[in-house]
């Protein structure tokens, strides 16, 4: 696995249009959240700017490059070579994508750390792990399921488009109107409970028990598109 994981490290490194889409425009509009704090914290909250970012950077990062990595793997036969060797499929999958899930988690915890410093950090550390780390396998989750649907890394610029546009638009709608209105429909979407466990983690003020009641959502989002990933991912190009 970790061979493998160092091999796409540096193939994430030699394509300039990943490292662009993928990993620079997330931290650039992200550190723009940061560098305007006040501003949007009054139109949410502190959390409200520490969901957006988290979902910027995994939608924009590590979801998107999860499909454009496994589309071009498969396209150019890469999966089936390396489903000849020992190594399992599980294995595989984790070595192509550990390396842009560890680049998101870096960028997540550096742009958070830089709005804590300059705005105030959250009052429960803990919970805000637990929700980056169910947030980041829910999007892990549907790159996969989402990849199932991709024919080329082309084609992830357009099949990557209604996830990472929605659960952005999602954590917006949360994050700047609440849950007081329409809370089980804005819970159940994608990106939803995520968005109101990151804002309990960041502006306190709710039990931690009720804050863990929304992993609910979020981890059965998980089961859905692994569900669905199984049904849809092929190892070799459809023909």
């Amino acid at each position: 696995m970790l061979p493998i994981a160092f091999s796409e490290l540096i193939q994430i490194f030699r394509n300039r249009l990943v490292l662009v889409t993928s990993f620079i425009i997330p931290v650039v509009v992200s550190a723009y959240f940061v560098r305007q704090h006040e501003t949007f914290a009054a139109l949410g909250s502190l959390g409200y700017i520490a969901a957006i970012v988290l979902f910027t950077v995994a939608a924009f990062g590590l979801y998107a490059t999860t499909v454009t990595t496994l589309a071009s793997r498969r396209q150019n036969l890469f999966l089936k070579r390396l489903r000849s060797t020992a190594i399992g499929d599980a294995g595989i999958l984790a070595g192509l994508l550990l390396p842009a899930t560890l680049i998101a988690v870096v960028q997540v915890a550096a742009i958070l750390t830089a709005l804590a410093m300059v705005a105030g950090g959250p009052a429960n550390i803990p919970l805000l792990v637990v929700a980056i780390v169910a947030t980041v396998a829910m999007l892990i989750g549907l790159g996969l399921a989402t990849a199932g649907l991709t024919n080329s890394p082309e084609h992830a610029q357009v099949t990557t488009l209604p996830v990472m546009l929605g659960v952005i638009g999602v954590a917006s709608w949360v994050g700047i109107s609440g849950t007081e209105d329409l809370a089980l429909l804005k819970r159940l979407l994608p990106g939803g409970s995520a968005t109101e466990m990151v804002m309990n983690a960041w502006n306190g003020g709710v039990a931690v028990t009720d804050s863990l009641l929304l992993l609910a959502p979020t981890l059965g989002w998980v089961v859905v598109a692994v569900v669905l990933a199984t049904r849809l991912f092929n190892w070799e190009p459809r023909r």
